[in-house]
């Protein structure tokens, strides 16, 4: 039992609600920022497209290689504090991402990466505990509050580029919506030590690499997360290369993130009709395929229309596969675990695809070619959907044994 001084008091429900979409406001404009700025970069003959190639993979890669980091931070330090410690360092990555030299602009793009993996993985299992009833509809909320930061950041990169002349000051301005994120979470949540009944213990998490359904969700997570960070990091590039000025790149990329905002707060709900998440799932690719062969392949007069269904796709697709680690644990321990599992093994396999698509782009690998590699990982993913979208949960039974239940 914590002394009197340490307990924990959460915040009200619309207090705690307003942190959940100021701090998902700030988890993608650091990732979606940078996209419509790489032809402008490019052009400027600093860094190669092989080296754009890597700085577009680095913090998805970042993601799936500190999340497993979260769960050991909330057994030393407790969840709020590991949470401000995640802020910190997102504002201190921000900011030196914004000095124009090759050494700060990787170290800035490590730390972002490193710092969205920590909290990405966090926000679910504290979701869980503060909200159980209403988990999944929180999620959604949350999700949409990512997406329109990364639709900020696709949106304003270019003009604020322009404004300032300098597109690593543009790159730098994003720290200050971060450090508002930093003070109002600081403010008004609590920041009590570690809570040894809710931090997950080690055993459990190595018991969920014998479950199938962990390894799914976890596959789930990394396919969509793939092209939803080909999206952020080469739609623009692809755009550009097609003929497209860099501004309507950035717009297009900017309305298809906007409008995830819409699917993320829906496709929760809409997963609630059925007893299990399939036909959702099934829905939000569907809607992700079509995007893609009308934005990519189709005609001009397309351009917007397909924009706006692999938004839609996509946002779905991210919000349901964060709402899938919350409907298949029993609990808040199970749910940190899942987290970390699904967020950590997934951004890991999720950095592959965009370092791909990179490397076709530096071979001038034609737009079909390129597009069939979308449709695969769509493929994968879709199967894995198929899967991990079955109504069943971990739970710990009576013996303390972590099993898969109907």
């Amino acid at each position: 039992m914590l002394p009197t001084s340490q307990k924990r008091k959460s915040p009200s429900n619309i207090k705690f609600i307003f942190l959940m979409i100021l701090i998902g406001l700030n988890l993608r404009p650091a990732l979606s920022s940078l996209a419509p700025l790489l032809p402008r970069i490019e052009n400027e003959g600093t860094l190669s497209v092989l080296t754009l190639s890597l700085l577009t993979a680095l913090p998805v890669l970042c993601l799936g290689l500190f999340a497993p980091l979260a769960p050991w931070l909330t057994r030393q330090l407790g969840i709020e504090r590991s949470l401000t410690i995640g802020l910190i360092i997102l504002s201190a990555g921000l900011a030196l991402r914004g000095i124009a030299s090759i050494f700060t602009l990787y170290l800035g793009t490590l730390m972002l990466g490193s710092a969205i993996g920590i909290i990405g993985t966090l926000l679910p299992a504290l979701v869980k505990r503060e909200l159980t009833g209403s988990a999944d509809i929180i999620t959604g909320v949350y999700t949409m509050a990512l997406c329109l930061g990364g639709a900020l950041g696709a949106a304003f990169s270019i003009p604020i580029a322009n404004l300032l002349n300098s597109w690593s000051l543009s790159l730098f301005s994003w720290s200050c919506l971060a450090l508002t994120a930093l003070i109002a979470w600081w403010w008004i949540m609590p920041q009590p030590a570690a809570e040894p009944q809710f931090s997950p213990h080690k055993r459990q998490a190595r018991a969920l690499l014998n479950h199938p359904l962990a390894w799914q969700v976890m596959l789930l997570m990394g396919s969509q997360s793939s092209l939803a960070y080909i999206v952020f990091g080469w739609l623009p590039t692809l755009l550009v290369r097609q003929g497209y000025s860099e501004s309507e790149a950035g717009w297009l990329m900017s309305i298809s993130i906007l409008v995830q905002a819409i699917s993320a707060i829906a496709a929760p709900w809409f997963a609630r009709i059925s007893k299990d998440q399939r036909p959702a799932l099934l829905v939000v690719f569907i809607f992700i395929g079509v995007g893609l062969v009308m934005l990519l392949l189709g005609p001009t007069s397309l351009r917007w229309p397909g924009s706006i269904l692999l938004g839609l796709g996509q946002g779905g697709s991210f919000s349901l596969a964060l709402t899938l680690i919350v409907l298949r644990s029993g609990d808040a321990k199970i749910a940190g675990d899942l987290s970390a599992l699904a967020q950590g093994g997934g951004y890991t396999i999720a950095a592959i695809g965009p370092l791909i698509v990179g490397l076709m782009i530096d071979a001038n690998i034609g737009i079909y070619k390129i597009t069939w590699v979308l449709f695969a990982i769509l493929g994968f993913a879709t199967y894995m959907a198929l899967l991990a979208g079955q109504q069943r949960r971990l739970e710990f039974n009576q013996q303390g044994q972590l099993v898969t239940i109907k």
